[in-house]
């Protein structure tokens, strides 16, 4: 999705809940977008200094309850934040469960065939309706890896 498609994409989801794109959510989204993974608030602070911290932690629930953002909890004290996978590409995350750094990681194609199959067959043999699937895999980062 280009910059102006995810604007306007973000704007129509926040007018669905009668809220407006301030610049203070376009600078999220912005911030978000250039990420190459879930990141915190203190990243998203480092990222955007002018953004005070009241109102990254209220305008990143806005842009949650609009479906905008997914928030993902974090091994750690700290949440890490992404845009949601309907504006970005369905992916998967490492998680460090001793520094909390998440990483998005895609499966290969054949895999991510074999769970929508498995997901079709669950819903066959129990009446589950699933709507979409979530894989996380918990371990170490190289870094703590190498530290032992």
């Amino acid at each position: 999705m280009d910059a102006g498609e995810l604007h306007a994409t973000v704007a129509d989801r926040l007018a669905e809940i009668s809220y407006r794109y301030t610049k203070g959510r376009r600078d999220l989204v912005e911030v978000l977008a250039h990420s190459r993974r879930p990141i915190s608030i203190p990243e998203i602070m480092r990222k955007k200094r002018s953004l005070p911290q009241s109102s990254v932690y209220r305008n990143l629930a806005t842009l949650e309850e609009a479906r905008v953002v997914r928030r993902l909890p974090g091994p750690d004290e700290f949440a890490r934040y992404e845009l949601s996978e309907a504006l970005s590409e369905h992916h998967h995350h490492l998680v460090c469960t001793n520094c909390g750094e998440v990483v998005d990681y895609s499966l290969a194609p054949g895999l991510e065939k074999t769970l929508a199959k498995t997901e079709r067959d669950i819903a066959r043999s129990t009446g589950f309706s699933p709507q979409h699937h979530e894989l996380d895999f918990l371990g170490l980062c190289s870094p703590c890896a190498a530290a032992g």
